[in-house]
């Protein structure tokens, strides 16, 4: 679900009415036959954990499990294996940082097509070789730029120049149906009336696919989408009444920081989804901890999406019976650190101040015994002592064994003199003493 550049993204192959144009229930099951040789039928699972805490029926729809570990492979292989032979003389192309390049790489070494997918140089490693392990002999990976939209604009001149079709992400016919797949499984394999469905939401390939078809096969079924507060282009798009390109994104759910999302996704979602709710991004690491702590289910931040939501939901789905669709879990191991301390930011356990030390012997001393509680832990701590001044500044990271600890901390920090910038507060100043 990358963005695009351009204020134009991603027209479909076929012209049609892009405010009015749906999938049908009949060309998402043609679609499903077509790809059930190749893309798993997903399991839709009870999630006991998260039922308890939500006093609903949650079920997770589980993407994850995928055989590229994501749905992309649905809406990429569909889209490469609908086109005429001549279009493929002269291979595919398509540009991506995760998910959609690796969807099209499993598809073009199983249709046997040569494909050409431009990576942005700063790509990690795991994701450049997972692309390279799929595609195999048939796919080329061309690192270029230091960004998406570097590595998108690269591919767009390479297509042009060499009559190659350029596979979008989101924005096509066939890729809709294909990720549209989804819900026909979901209904499929569901004994159960279903109250409410959640689908993430990056640039609405999932989301339109999905909703197109429960719409019609379950109207009673209210269907939300879900982004980022980062990145909310489908709600500000529904607010505004038309399809809008935000001028800056957050890229930390990268599955789902999407600037403007697919025209034709936009008219779809307009008449399908309920409503678009937005989850903070510390929020999805906290989600993010407990599936693996809990459930050892391992996701991607946009694969946290939907659970996340569900806390702003509580008052609509207790009772129901509620599908979450888990997208992906292609995540780096080298961001758990950041998930876990952006997870804990936003559960209250860890705290950042800048605090005033007096500059005499034991003033340490005394703020570890009379201000740290019993279970209170420095985990950062920066300072450095400075001449002719009677105090000092230090930057203090302390981890909380429960968010309640906090009043108390600060109160002791105030009366004993140390308190004087809590860096929580002021991101800015947070993000460059931190």
């Amino acid at each position: 679900m990358e963005q695009c550049p351009f204020l134009i993204v991603f027209k479909p192959t076929i012209m049609v009415d892009v405010m009015t144009w749906k999938p049908s229930v009949e060309s998402i099951n043609n679609t499903y036959e077509r790809l059930k040789e190749v893309v798993l039928h997903t399991p839709l699972t009870h999630n006991l954990n998260v039922s308890n805490q939500h006093n609903a029926n949650i079920y997770l729809k589980r993407e994850d499990l995928q055989v590229v570990r994501s749905y992309k492979l649905r809406g990429a292989y569909n889209k490469i294996s609908s086109l005429e032979k001549s279009k493929l003389d002269n291979g595919i192309v398509c540009a991506s940082a995760g998910n959609h390049a690796q969807g099209v790489a499993f598809s073009c070494n199983a249709l046997e097509i040569k494909g050409r997918i431009y990576m942005p140089i700063t790509t990690p490693k795991q994701k450049i070789h997972q692309v390279e392990m799929f595609g195999r002999d048939f796919v080329e990976v061309v690192l270029s730029g230091d960004t998406f939209d570097d590595a998108y604009a690269e591919a767009l001149i390479y297509s042009q120049s060499n009559n190659a079709s350029f596979i979008p992400p989101f924005d096509d016919q066939k890729v809709i149906e294909g990720q549209g797949t989804v819900g026909k499984e979901i209904m499929d394999d569901a004994s159960f009336e279903i109250g409410y469905v959640l689908l993430p939401i990056g640039g609405g390939g999932l989301a339109a696919g999905v909703s197109a078809y429960i719409k019609v096969v379950s109207p009673s079924t209210k269907i939300s989408g879900v982004e980022p507060d980062g990145a909310p282009s489908m709600k500000v798009s529904l607010e505004n009444g038309e399809n809008t390109t935000l001028d800056t994104i957050s890229k930390f759910v990268d599955g789902a920081a999407v600037k403007r999302v697919g025209d034709l996704n936009f008219g779809i979602c307009k008449t399908t989804l309920d409503k678009v709710i937005t989850v903070p991004e510390n929020k999805i690491c906290s989600t993010i901890l407990k599936l693996y702590n809990q459930d050892a289910i391992v996701v991607e931040p946009a694969g946290a999406l939907t659970l996340s939501a569900l806390d702003l939901l509580q008052d609509e789905i207790e009772g129901k019976n509620v599908v979450c669709v888990v997208s992906g879990s292609n995540n780096d191991i080298t961001r758990m650190e950041e998930i876990k301390e952006r997870a804990m930011l936003y559960e209250g356990l860890l705290h950042y101040f800048v605090v005033s030390f007096p500059q005499r012997a034991g003033a340490l001393r005394e703020f570890l015994t009379d201000v740290l509680g019993p279970n209170d832990d420095i985990v950062h701590f920066e300072y450095s002592k400075k001449n002719a001044r009677s105090s000092g500044p230090a930057v203090v990271g302390l981890e909380l064994k429960s968010a309640q600890d906090f009043d108390g901390l600060v109160q002791r920090m105030k009366a004993g003199g140390f308190f004087t910038e809590y860096l929580n507060e002021n991101p800015e100043l947070f993000q460059y003493m931190v």
